[in-house]
Formats: C-alpha cells, sequence, structure tokens
C-alpha cells in the first residue's frame, strides 16, 4: 500500500519559525494559502509533477481552483476594479509580500505550480500596471478568475539573460494604426494554453525594446509543440512564432521604445518570487529529511543520532531563515515604493534556489535508495524526493541564471565602473 503523501509529515517551519516582523494580514493569508492549497493543490500535485508535457495535460483544476480560493486576488488592490458588483482585488497593503508568500506555500507542494502562479500572478500584473484603465478593466478580472491563462515572453532561442535589443530577433515595426510583430519566444510558461501574452520586441530597426500585449488568438501568431523537460512538467512551455502579427497600439505596455524597463521591473519581481518558491521547496525537503532522521534506524539507533545530520540539517534549517527573511525583506522593499530593491531581489533569488537544490540532494541522501525511486514497486511507497530533484535545478536557471544574480549584486558593491 502507498504511504501517504508529503502532507502528512509534520511543518518544522510551524516550530522554529517566528514572526516577529511579519504583518498580521500576510501571517492570516499564509494560513488561508495553506488551507487552500492543501486542499486545491496537494491532492494532485503529484500527478502534475510526473505527467508528461501536453496542452491537455495542463493543470487547470488546481488553476482555477487555487483562483477560486482568492490567491489570483493578492496582487490586485481592491481599487482595480470589480466583478459583478464585487471588489476582485485582495487590497493587501503589502501585496508584493503577500504574492510571494503564496508562491511558497505553492512550491511547498508543486514547484512547477508555483512557477505557473509567478507568471499568472507576478510577471503578468507587473506588465499589466504599465497597461491602458480600459485593457486593464477588461483582462484582470480574467486574470484573478483564472479564466484565462496568461504568458509574458522575453527569451528567445539565442538570448534569455541578455535582453539586450541588439541581441533580439523578435522585431514590432510601427505602423499607423499599432506594430506588427514578427520573431520567436522561446521557454513561454502557459503559452500552450494562454489567452495573452507580454511580449519584449526590438522596436523596429532600432536599439531599444518595445512590450506589447498580444492577442495569442491573433492571425499570424503560431504556438509550438510543448517543451519536454526534465522536471517542472506541470508547467508547461513552447516557443510562440509571430508571423506579420498586428497588435493595436492600445495594446502598448509603457511607450514605445521603453519595453526594457517594463520587462525588468517584472523580472525583479519575478525573482523574488522565483527565491520564494526555493524556499518553499527547501522547507518540503528538509520536513522529508528530519521525518526520516527521526523514524529510520541504522546500527540500532534513529539515523538522527548521527552528529553529522543533527550538524547538517541544523545549519540547513538556519540556511532557510536565512532566505525566507531575505524575499520577505527584498518584497517588502518594493511594497513601500523603493525601486532601489535590486540587489536584495538578487540576493533572494540566488541564495534561495541554490539552497533549495543542496537541502533536495542531502534530503535525498538521508533516504538513500528511497529518495532516488520514483516509487518502489512492491509497496507503492514514494516519498517524491525524485520529482522535487528534478524540480528544483530549474530554480537556478530561469528568471535570470544565478550567475547573472551575483554579477547584479557584484555591480551594487564594487561597482559599475569596474564590473561593467
Amino acid at each position: 500500500m502507498a504511504v501517504p503523501p508529503s502532507t502528512s509529515v509534520p511543518r518544522t517551519q510551524d516550530r522554529m519559525t517566528h514572526d516577529v516582523w511579519l504583518p498580521t494580514e500576510i501571517v492570516e493569508l499564509r494560513a488561508r494559502a495553506r488551507k487552500a492549497v492543501e486542499n486545491r493543490l496537494a491532492p494532485e500535485a503529484r500527478e502534475i509533477g510526473r505527467r508528461e508535457e501536453s496542452a491537455d495535460s495542463f493543470p487547470w483544476q488546481a488553476f482555477r481552483g487555487l483562483a477560486e480560493e482568492g490567491l489570483f486576488a493578492v496582487p490586485f488592490s481592491r481599487a482595480a476594479g470589480t466583478i459583478e458588483g464585487i471588489e476582485y482585488g485582495a487590497g493587501l497593503e503589502h501585496p508584493m509580500l503577500g504574492t510571494c508568500t503564496v508562491t511558497e506555500e505553492i512550491a511547498y507542494h508543486s514547484s512547477s505550480m508555483a512557477g505557473v502562479y509567478d507568471g499568472q500572478c507576478i510577471l503578468v500584473p507587473s506588465t499589466l500596471s504599465s497597461a491602458t484603465d480600459e485593457l486593464r478593466a477588461r483582462l484582470i478580472p480574467e486574470l484573478v478568475t483564472g479564466r484565462t491563462a496568461f504568458s509574458f515572453a522575453t527569451t528567445e532561442p539565442d538570448t534569455s539573460s541578455d535582453l539586450t535589443a541588439e541581441r533580439m530577433r523578435t522585431v514590432a515595426e510601427e505602423t499607423a494604426d499599432g506594430f506588427v510583430v514578427n520573431g520567436r519566444k522561446r521557454w513561454i510558461t502557459n503559452s500552450v494554453v494562454a489567452g495573452w501574452v507580454s511580449v519584449l520586441c526590438r522596436a523596429g530597426a532600432t536599439d531599444r525594446a518595445t512590450m506589447l500585449l498580444v492577442d495569442l488568438h491573433s492571425p499570424g501568431v503560431r504556438i509550438g509543440r510543448p517543451d519536454r523537460k526534465m522536471g517542472h512538467r506541470g508547467q508547461i512551455t513552447a516557443d510562440i512564432v509571430f508571423e506579420d502579427v498586428a497588435v493595436p497600439r492600445a495594446n502598448l505596455l509603457g511607450v514605445a521604445g521603453g519595453g526594457l524597463g517594463v520587462a525588468l521591473a517584472a523580472l525583479v519581481r519575478g525573482r523574488i518570487g522565483i527565491g520564494a518558491a526555493g524556499v518553499g521547496v527547501a522547507q518540503a525537503a528538509l520536513d522529508l529529511a528530519v521525518a526520516r532522521l527521526r523514524s529510520r534506524e541504522v546500527f540500532g539507533r534513529p539515523l538522527g543520532a548521527m552528529q553529522h545530520w543533527q550538524f547538517t540539517m541544523a545549519q540547513r534549517a538556519t540556511e532557510i531563515e536565512c532566505a525566507r527573511s531575505l524575499y520577505q525583506k527584498a518584497a517588502t522593499l518594493l511594497d513601500r515604493g523603493d525601486r532601489s530593491a535590486e540587489p536584495e531581489a538578487a540576493m533572494a533569488k540566488a541564495y534561495g534556489t541554490r539552497l533549495a537544490v543542496d537541502l533536495v540532494r542531502d534530503a535525498v541522501q538521508v533516504h538513500g535508495a528511497l529518495g532516488f525511486a520514483s516509487e518502489v514497486g512492491e509497496t507503492g511507497e514514494s516519498v517524491r524526493l525524485e520529482e522535487l530533484y528534478r524540480d528544483a535545478k530549474i530554480l537556478e536557471i530561469f528568471e535570470g541564471a544565478n550567475e547573472l544574480q551575483q554579477w547584479i549584486i557584484a555591480r551594487q558593491l564594487i561597482g559599475r565602473d569596474i564590473t561593467g
């Protein structure tokens, strides 16, 4: 008989972490988010993590379930608008901190769904802040309710971390009515099911970039086959190809030629979110490891009696506390309107995601062959570490590779005149 899912493993966070500075609204949101995730996502999280990517395998049930619980409303103020007379924004004083807190709770059960949430509720809402009031009023209800999935597209086959216009091959030529887009974007989350995409393009023959909101049902848009990835299988990605796609001027995000600023502002927020996802994965791995250290006997005593694992897990618990504090600080800076949070965002992303990989590897070692297996054939035992291991690595890569984050920190530390 299969062992119960990891939701039955005690959370060490509940007895090791003290919310000394965290706002009451965020403590309350975390409790609501945890319950929503356990009810709407956890029961199908393992299936999401193992099935092959396809348009038909997009996790709509969990996606819309989280939306119905109000988690997609967290980034928005109550002043954002109404649905059938009901305000649809959560109206938090700390919306970025709240969104990252929800991201951590989702990642605890499914890192790939945290990636989906990051795109839907961090990257795209950031770009929509530069949209017209009419466009926001039309699309935010679609996003908040989960009726429509959204995508964010900056990466191309030959450019990802480097978003300079000269590297970009997707071009938006300005016309009398708006823009005509040609090019290809790669690794685009939700693209196989999305209705809209925020896309960064080179502005004609210039060295500047423009950000546009493109209806993915427009003539000339083609979505490629879903990518087959090692992990994050619930975060389905595919190419988007644009062939003479007409985009109305009303769909311009910000100003023509100012798209890089729109994209980078979104990515700073997204990096904090991915840092929070790393904390969620690390916390899940720690909890599994601690439970195993308490229950597994080796040479007549619990595995946890070995000083090596005592010291290793003590160090990892300390690092999780540091990583959580980093993303909370970076998010709070943005909520306060401080746009100088870039070094903290880079630190949160690089530290939290590196920790996720390291801690999952430790947890696999603690479990031995059971940690390496997706399932024991005879008994059905599974501790999901194989999935966590596959998922964790991409956190160090997307939304700015960790090497880029270290460069961002170094530029602030040493000075751009030296680092470039």
